[in-house]
Protein backbone atom coordinates (compact mmCIF):
# COMPACT_ATOMS: atom_id res chain seq x y z
CA UNK A 1 0.00 0.00 0.00
CA UNK A 2 2.87 2.17 0.65
CA UNK A 3 5.17 3.72 -2.46
CA UNK A 4 8.60 1.81 -2.12
CA UNK A 5 12.15 3.08 -3.55
CA UNK A 6 14.70 1.17 -3.28
CA UNK A 7 18.66 2.11 -3.31
CA UNK A 8 22.17 1.04 -4.77
CA UNK A 9 23.18 -1.00 -7.56
CA UNK A 10 20.08 -2.48 -9.25
CA UNK A 11 17.70 -0.48 -7.71
CA UNK A 12 15.83 3.19 -7.99
CA UNK A 13 18.44 5.23 -7.14
CA UNK A 14 22.34 4.49 -7.40
CA UNK A 15 25.31 6.23 -7.80
CA UNK A 16 28.54 6.52 -10.22
CA UNK A 17 31.52 8.40 -11.17
CA UNK A 18 31.99 8.71 -7.16
CA UNK A 19 35.23 10.30 -5.84
CA UNK A 20 37.30 7.88 -3.09
CA UNK A 21 35.89 10.07 -0.69
CA UNK A 22 32.39 10.56 -1.32
CA UNK A 23 33.01 14.36 -1.95
CA UNK A 24 31.35 14.40 -5.65
CA UNK A 25 29.11 11.84 -7.36
CA UNK A 26 26.89 11.55 -10.03
CA UNK A 27 23.27 10.58 -9.20
CA UNK A 28 21.19 7.86 -11.63
CA UNK A 29 17.53 7.37 -11.26
CA UNK A 30 15.71 4.65 -12.96
CA UNK A 31 18.36 4.22 -15.28
CA UNK A 32 19.57 8.13 -16.04
CA UNK A 33 21.42 10.42 -15.15
CA UNK A 34 19.79 13.18 -12.90
CA UNK A 35 22.83 15.35 -11.74
CA UNK A 36 26.34 15.45 -10.29
CA UNK A 37 26.84 16.36 -6.52
CA UNK A 38 29.79 18.01 -5.37
CA UNK A 39 30.27 19.31 -1.67
CA UNK A 40 31.73 19.36 1.30
CA UNK A 41 31.09 16.07 3.07
CA UNK A 42 32.80 12.64 2.77
CA UNK A 43 32.00 9.06 3.99
CA UNK A 44 30.12 6.43 2.47
CA UNK A 45 27.17 7.39 4.84
CA UNK A 46 27.18 10.69 3.81
CA UNK A 47 26.97 9.37 0.22
CA UNK A 48 23.84 7.42 0.98
CA UNK A 49 22.40 9.75 3.68
CA UNK A 50 22.21 11.96 0.59
CA UNK A 51 20.87 9.74 -1.92
CA UNK A 52 17.80 8.76 0.55
CA UNK A 53 16.85 12.32 0.77
CA UNK A 54 16.69 12.72 -2.54
CA UNK A 55 14.57 10.47 -2.93
CA UNK A 56 11.99 11.31 -0.10
CA UNK A 57 12.28 14.71 -2.01
CA UNK A 58 11.16 13.50 -5.13
CA UNK A 59 8.23 11.99 -3.18
CA UNK A 60 6.92 15.27 -2.24
CA UNK A 61 7.68 16.87 -5.39
CA UNK A 62 11.37 17.70 -5.76
CA UNK A 63 12.96 17.12 -8.79
CA UNK A 64 16.38 14.89 -8.66
CA UNK A 65 18.20 17.89 -10.76
CA UNK A 66 17.12 20.17 -8.05
CA UNK A 67 18.55 18.34 -5.54
CA UNK A 68 21.63 17.86 -7.30
CA UNK A 69 21.70 21.37 -6.71
CA UNK A 70 20.48 22.03 -3.54
CA UNK A 71 23.44 19.13 -2.20
CA UNK A 72 25.75 21.02 -3.91
CA UNK A 73 25.39 24.22 -1.63
CA UNK A 74 25.11 22.10 1.42
CA UNK A 75 26.86 23.26 4.60
CA UNK A 76 27.38 20.80 6.67
CA UNK A 77 25.86 21.22 10.57
CA UNK A 78 28.88 21.31 13.42
CA UNK A 79 30.39 18.28 15.16
CA UNK A 80 30.29 16.15 11.43
CA UNK A 81 33.91 16.27 10.38
CA UNK A 82 34.44 19.94 11.15
CA UNK A 83 37.36 21.47 10.77
CA UNK A 84 38.33 23.11 14.15
CA UNK A 85 41.72 23.96 13.52
CA UNK A 86 44.98 23.84 11.31
CA UNK A 87 48.20 24.46 13.71
CA UNK A 88 51.84 23.97 12.96
CA UNK A 89 50.80 21.83 10.21
CA UNK A 90 48.51 19.53 12.32
CA UNK A 91 44.59 19.42 11.46
CA UNK A 92 41.95 18.72 14.16
CA UNK A 93 38.79 17.37 13.16
CA UNK A 94 35.72 17.08 15.80
CA UNK A 95 32.78 14.78 14.82
CA UNK A 96 30.19 13.01 16.42
CA UNK A 97 30.21 8.93 15.28
CA UNK A 98 29.00 7.38 18.24
CA UNK A 99 28.97 3.72 16.91
CA UNK A 100 31.62 1.38 14.88
CA UNK A 101 29.71 2.12 11.55
CA UNK A 102 29.87 5.79 11.50
CA UNK A 103 33.37 5.90 12.98
CA UNK A 104 34.59 3.17 10.04
CA UNK A 105 32.85 5.18 7.47
CA UNK A 106 34.25 8.98 8.77
CA UNK A 107 37.58 7.51 8.98
CA UNK A 108 37.26 5.96 5.43
CA UNK A 109 36.05 8.75 3.77
CA UNK A 110 39.28 11.09 5.59
CA UNK A 111 41.81 7.75 4.58
CA UNK A 112 40.58 8.91 0.62
CA UNK A 113 41.05 12.37 1.71
CA UNK A 114 44.30 12.42 3.16
CA UNK A 115 46.54 9.10 1.00
CA UNK A 116 48.92 8.27 3.37
CA UNK A 117 49.32 10.85 5.92
CA UNK A 118 49.18 10.03 9.26
CA UNK A 119 45.22 10.05 10.61
CA UNK A 120 45.50 9.71 14.59
CA UNK A 121 41.87 9.08 16.23
CA UNK A 122 40.54 10.05 19.97
CA UNK A 123 37.52 8.41 20.63
CA UNK A 124 34.76 8.41 23.79
CA UNK A 125 32.57 5.27 23.91
CA UNK A 126 30.30 7.42 25.45
CA UNK A 127 26.75 6.34 24.19
CA UNK A 128 24.41 3.99 26.06
CA UNK A 129 25.51 0.84 24.12
CA UNK A 130 29.01 1.72 24.30
CA UNK A 131 28.81 1.85 27.69
CA UNK A 132 27.08 -1.55 27.73
CA UNK A 133 29.34 -3.10 25.71
CA UNK A 134 27.12 -3.46 22.45
CA UNK A 135 29.83 -2.88 20.39
CA UNK A 136 32.96 -4.02 21.89
CA UNK A 137 33.64 -6.62 19.29
CA UNK A 138 33.67 -4.53 16.54
CA UNK A 139 34.46 -1.74 17.88
CA UNK A 140 38.42 -1.43 17.88
CA UNK A 141 38.14 -2.96 14.27
CA UNK A 142 36.07 0.26 13.03
CA UNK A 143 39.21 2.12 13.40
CA UNK A 144 41.14 0.11 10.67
CA UNK A 145 41.56 3.49 8.71
CA UNK A 146 43.44 5.28 11.66
CA UNK A 147 47.21 4.96 11.87
CA UNK A 148 46.71 5.73 16.26
CA UNK A 149 43.69 5.41 18.27
CA UNK A 150 43.43 6.66 21.34
CA UNK A 151 40.85 5.84 23.58
CA UNK A 152 39.03 6.90 27.14
CA UNK A 153 37.71 4.67 29.07
CA UNK A 154 35.15 6.46 31.53
CA UNK A 155 34.54 5.49 34.63
CA UNK A 156 31.11 3.44 35.06
CA UNK A 157 31.83 1.02 31.99
CA UNK A 158 30.18 -2.50 32.13
CA UNK A 159 33.18 -4.14 30.47
CA UNK A 160 36.69 -3.32 30.01
CA UNK A 161 38.34 -1.37 27.43
CA UNK A 162 41.99 -1.51 28.69
CA UNK A 163 41.95 -5.17 28.08
CA UNK A 164 40.20 -5.09 24.75
CA UNK A 165 42.80 -2.58 23.65
CA UNK A 166 45.77 -5.23 24.90
CA UNK A 167 44.03 -8.44 23.68
CA UNK A 168 43.54 -6.44 19.69
CA UNK A 169 47.63 -5.04 20.26
CA UNK A 170 48.52 -8.95 21.14
CA UNK A 171 47.49 -9.60 17.32
CA UNK A 172 50.11 -7.13 16.75
CA UNK A 173 48.03 -5.27 14.13
CA UNK A 174 49.02 -2.73 11.92
CA UNK A 175 47.80 0.19 13.67
CA UNK A 176 48.27 0.77 17.44
CA UNK A 177 45.56 1.17 20.41
CA UNK A 178 45.93 2.87 23.56
CA UNK A 179 43.63 3.23 26.23
CA UNK A 180 43.71 6.38 28.73
CA UNK A 181 41.94 7.09 31.93
CA UNK A 182 42.37 10.97 32.06
CA UNK A 183 42.35 13.36 29.24
CA UNK A 184 45.66 14.95 30.28
CA UNK A 185 47.25 11.25 29.09
CA UNK A 186 45.60 11.39 25.83
CA UNK A 187 46.38 15.11 25.08
CA UNK A 188 50.26 14.63 26.11
CA UNK A 189 50.83 11.06 23.89
CA UNK A 190 48.83 12.74 20.78
CA UNK A 191 50.53 16.03 20.82
CA UNK A 192 54.23 14.51 21.80
CA UNK A 193 53.64 12.42 18.21
CA UNK A 194 52.07 14.90 16.12
CA UNK A 195 53.90 16.28 13.05
CA UNK A 196 52.97 18.91 10.30
CA UNK A 197 50.70 16.64 8.13
CA UNK A 198 49.11 14.74 10.36
CA UNK A 199 45.13 14.76 10.78
CA UNK A 200 43.94 14.31 14.41
CA UNK A 201 39.84 13.48 14.50
CA UNK A 202 37.84 13.69 18.06
CA UNK A 203 35.28 11.38 17.97
CA UNK A 204 32.31 11.84 20.96
CA UNK A 205 28.76 12.29 21.28
CA UNK A 206 29.34 14.51 23.76
CA UNK A 207 31.39 17.27 24.91
CA UNK A 208 34.29 14.96 25.46
CA UNK A 209 35.53 17.43 28.64
CA UNK A 210 36.93 20.43 26.07
CA UNK A 211 39.52 18.01 24.77
CA UNK A 212 38.98 19.66 21.48
CA UNK A 213 40.23 23.48 22.51
CA UNK A 214 42.72 21.70 25.14
CA UNK A 215 44.33 19.85 22.63
CA UNK A 216 44.72 22.78 20.09
CA UNK A 217 46.27 24.70 22.85
CA UNK A 218 48.39 22.52 23.70
CA UNK A 219 49.57 21.90 19.84
CA UNK A 220 50.13 25.39 20.01
CA UNK A 221 52.18 25.69 22.72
Amino acid sequence: WSPRQTLGEGGNWWVDNRAADGSAFDVYFEGRKVGRVEWGLTGEHNVSNALAAMAAARHVGVEPHISCEALSDFKNVKRRMEKLACVGGVTVYDDFAHHPTAIATTLAGLRAQVGNAKITAIIEPRSNTMKAGVHRQSLLDACEMANEIHWYEPGGLDWSLADLVQQYEDTQSSNKHFCHKALVAIIENVVAGADAGDHIVVMSNGGFEGIHGRLITALDK
